[in-house]
């Protein structure tokens, strides 16, 4: 799997190099407005491609959040890989959130499917079923499944997923990314309690999102 480099993920970089590119012609040109506005894009998009290192906590029996942004909803659903009825965890993330997501355990990549679909509202119910998607079902070292599931939202147009089957992703570790506002759900297993609430704020790769319980 490829491992993107700190700082800036790369697929920003292409856009990034473009706008300064435009930026600069409008410069030499001597069109003062139009090169403010596209250097003004040009930081947003540095911004928005923003890949900071994370601490990850290396306790055993957690869960790190996959996604940065805000908890939106903590239910029980079905999980659309492995059908079991779980605790569903999920995240969205506004255009302003790091985008960069991160595996919420250490485990082998069991199994990666892509679902074409709408751009709804990424926070709207709707979207775990309706909109584009890509779900990774991870088995870590106690053989629990866990599903992550990239969702598009309203603005998202692409969700980057760098896992493939057989891939054994450490905990915290980048394995993909999806562009301009979206969401991540997390299916927990039986034995996993999430450890956030509705509204709390988290943080990719740092912030425990489950734990397991103490008679699990």
């Amino acid at each position: 799997m490829r491992e993107p480099g700190c700082g800036i993920t790369p697929e920003g970089w292409p856009l990034i190099g473009f706008l300064a590119l435009i930026a600069l012609v409008c410069a030499l040109l001597g069109w003062a407005v139009p090169a403010v506005i596209v250097l003004a894009l040009c930081w947003f998009s540095l911004h928005f491609f923003r890949d900071p290192e994370r601490v990850t906590p290396q306790a055993p029996g957690l869960a790190v959040s996959p996604a940065d942004g805000r908890v939106v909803r903590i239910e029980t659903r079905r999980d659309p890989l492995t059908g079991d009825k779980r605790a569903c965890i999920s995240i969205f993330m506004n255009v302003f959130s790091v985008h960069v997501n991160r595996a919420p355990v250490t485990g082998t990549v069991e199994e990666v499917r892509y679902w074409p679909g709408k751009f709804l509202n990424a926070a709207v119910d709707k979207a775990s079923s309706e909109n584009e998607r890509c779900a990774c079902l991870l088995r870590d070292a106690d053989g629990a499944q866990w599903t992550c599931v990239q969702i598009a939202g309203l603005i998202a147009r692409r969700i980057i997923c760098r896992a493939d089957e057989g891939d054994t992703l450490a905990r915290g570790q980048r394995f993909g990314m999806i562009r301009f506002g979206s969401r991540v759900d997390l299916y927990v297993p039986e034995g996993y309690l999430p450890a956030v609430c509705i509204g709390e704020k988290v943080f990719a790769g740092q912030s425990i999102l489950a734990q397991k319980r103490d008679d699990a």
